[in-house]
Parts: C-alpha cells; structure tokens; sequence
C-alpha cells in the first residue's frame, strides 16, 4: 500500500505535488500502522516556516508520541481541519483524508525535493525496517 505517485522521506511522510509550488503531506500507511490509534495531532499554524527535516508538528497514539517532519523546506499555507475532531483518519486513510498539512516550496527546495525516496525506495526502506 505504497501509492506509486507519492514521494517519500525516511522519516515516512508523503509528499503530493498539487501544482503551483505547493506540497500535500501526511504520514505513511506504514507509520501509521507503527504508531497505532491515533488519538491526536498537533499541526503547526498557517504562515509557520519549515526547514526540511525539521519537526512541524506531533501525531500522539495509543502508543506513542511522535514528531512530524517537514519533508522539504516551505511556508505552511493549509492544515487539515478534519484532524482536530477526528484524527483516526490519519489511521484509516493517511493517503487522503488523513493528510496533514500543506507546504508552499522555499526556493531552496528542489534539493530537498530530489532527495525524496520515491515509491520503490520506500517499499525498501519499510521492508527492511
């Protein structure tokens, strides 16, 4: 359950390009399935910008508490709202309604962006996690 289309970081976000210069980000089927229950997500505020790499926000779960990454570099232009009352989308479905926040791409970016695993060298990295 990898979506070919997508582009990956190690520390498993996605990363859709909606055009524009703009990035829809989530975490992956695979660190859902890590975390378990999602009972929580703390997104960062429109207009917050990221560094790539740099942690943006945090998911809490039955399990854990774990950060979430910034893939790339950008000005956080939208967050999902749905998340606030209902953060087991992130759990049902992390490739679509359980997407996280959006990022407007730095000019500095493209690097970070050629960098992203796509979905082949994801499957890889999972498989021998």
């Amino acid at each position: 359950m990898i979506p070919e289309e997508l582009r990956y970081s190690p520390q498993h976000e996605w990363v859709r390009e909606l055009g524009d210069g703009v990035v829809r980000v989530g975490i992956t089927h695979y660190a859902q399935e890590q975390l378990g229950d999602v009972v929580f997500v703390d997104l960062p505020e429109v207009g917050r910008k990221a560094s790539g790499g740099t942690p943006v926000g945090e998911v809490e779960s039955t399990k854990s508490v774990s950060e979430i990454f910034a893939p790339v570099a950008g000005e956080v232009v939208a967050v999902n709202p749905e998340l606030e009352d209902n953060p087991a989308l992130v759990n049902s479905d992390p490739y679509g309604a359980g997407w996280m926040l959006e990022l407007r791409l730095a000019d500095d970016a493209d690097e970070q962006a050629a960098e992203l695993l796509d979905a082949t060298a994801y499957r890889e990295l999972t498989d021998a996690s």
